[in-house]
């Protein structure tokens, strides 16, 4: 695997057709298991490593994000990135930052950190732009995240086929996250409150069943402070309807101070039942 730093370098190494994961570094198997799934439609797997200063709401929590380069280019090398890009903002921006607007489902949910979906997109088109991947894969972990980059690259990129990689889970079902490293053992056990939540509401048979369970799960853990938990369609981020076919639960929330996020598709065990017999 190379690590590569200028964008002159990078463009110089690029062989198409291009899979390629972005990231904020911190590296751990659940990224791994997208860089796997890179590779299964390439044998050209970019990994990118920036912490996008755009899409952090204050200073403090930028200045305190996980940083471990070295283990970095461990974990991506094992995992089949054939080359590792750390590129900086002047490569990234050379003619200054344009930003791209989030529009309303922008503004809501994660989107209450004011702009940090307008910079998500922002970092993503810039890197869209310089590798001009075949494909990119993102965690449905950050479910409104890769809602957003998919409909920015049908409008900017509509050659990129934006994938998927299902959410990488410890035993205990805590979702892997890169801030996780933060947490302590005690507090880790208490975070698993938030898969919990999502399989009471799963296992009920109408939304607002659902909420409830979901809800009643988050209260009984004093040490979880809620942000939001609803029950959405996931194809327009609407709140779902009964009638609705892609019912998702989405949470978010603190533990001492460490932001959870978190979702499930509600596929309850009568609507499974339906698609198994078809």
């Amino acid at each position: 695997m190379k690590v590569i730093k200028s964008a002159t370098e990078l463009s110089r190494a690029l062989i198409q057709p291009i899979a390629f994961v972005p990231t904020m570094g911190a590296l751990h198997v659940g990224h791994q298991s997208l860089i796997k799934r890179a590779r299964e439609v390439s044998e050209n797997v970019i990994v990118s490593v920036y912490v996008n200063p755009l899409q952090f709401e204050n200073q403090e929590d930028l200045n305190s994000y996980p940083s471990s380069p070295e283990i970095d280019e461990e974990l991506a090398a094992a995992a089949g990135a054939t080359i590792l890009w750390r590129p900086n903002q002047s490569e990234l921006y050379p003619n200054g930052i344009t930003k791209i607007s989030a529009g309303g489902v922008g503004a809501i949910y994660e989107g209450n950190r004011a702009g940090h979906f307008d910079g998500v997109l922002t970092v993503v088109h810039a890197l869209f732009s310089n590798i001009k991947p075949t494909w990119a894969i993102f965690g449905e972990k950050d479910l409104q995240q890769l809602f957003l980059i998919r409909k920015m690259a049908s409008e900017f990129f509509p050659a990129i086929k934006v994938l998927s990689g299902e959410t990488f889970r410890e035993s205990s079902g805590l979702a892997l996250s890169s801030r996780n490293s933060r947490l302590s053992a005690e507090n880790k056990n208490y975070a698993t409150i938030v898969f919990r939540s999502l399989q009471a509401a799963q296992s009920q048979p109408a939304i607002a069943e659902m909420k409830r369970e979901m809800l009643a799960t988050l209260r009984s853990e004093p040490s979880f402070t809620l942000d939001y938990a609803e029950i959405i369609d996931d194809t327009t981020f609407d709140l779902a309807v009964e009638e609705s076919r892609n019912k998702r639960a989405i949470i978010a929330g603190w533990i001492n101070g460490i932001r959870l996020i978190d979702n499930m598709a509600m596929q309850n065990i009568r609507s499974a039942s339906k698609v198994a017999a078809i």
